[in-house]
């Protein structure tokens, strides 16, 4: 993680991480943390952006986004940028396995059914990124996902989650 940091501090401008307001368990806000994977100031260009989205529903999403610096891009395609995460696993803020967690801006936009994804902790990796993460543009379908994964939870679940973690990281499947 130290190596990532100096890299990320090294070759573009701002903070080494990324810490974003995220909705966790039962809404509650949280202060996530990720390496910085996009150029400074990038969330004041969402809007410009806004046309762009491969995404339905209320989340934004683009394959090839302009505001990823080169590093960026790897640390995307690798999940490294999400190394960081496992300081919220360790505040109890987020478990290793569960829905991902959701920006506030998002959660309002959220339909009377999408909102029980909310009645578990976040976690790391969940059942929509080993399913295919951005290659499913259908956010009714990663919702699903997520009620499925909610309501057959188990250990077992989690750790043939967390098993098949590992080949979707490896392989960089349906990373944006």
């Amino acid at each position: 993680m130290g190596l990532i940091a100096l890299a990320v501090k090294l070759t573009s401008r701002g903070p080494v991480l990324f810490k974003q307001v995220r909705a966790g368990a039962n809404g509650r806000p949280f202060v996530m943390h990720k390496f910085r994977s996009m150029c400074e100031g990038a969330e004041s260009l969402q809007a410009e952006l806004a046309g762009a989205n491969e995404m339905s529903g209320p989340v934004f999403k683009i394959r090839n986004d302009p505001r990823l610096t080169p590093l960026g891009r790897f640390l995307r395609r690798s999940s490294f940028d999400e190394l960081p995460q496992l300081w919220n696993v360790l505040r109890g803020e987020m478990s290793l396995v569960g829905p991902r967690p959701p920006v506030p801006s998002e959660v309002i936009r959220y339909e009377a059914w999408q909102r029980r994804r909310l009645s578990m902790k976040p976690g790391l990796t969940c059942l929509w990124q080993v399913s295919g993460r951005s290659e499913i543009a259908d956010f009714d379908q990663w919702m699903k996902l997520d009620l499925q994964y909610i309501d057959s939870w188990s250990l077992t679940l989690d750790l043939q989650i967390l098993a098949r973690t590992v080949p979707a990281v490896v392989t960089g499947r349906g990373a944006a």
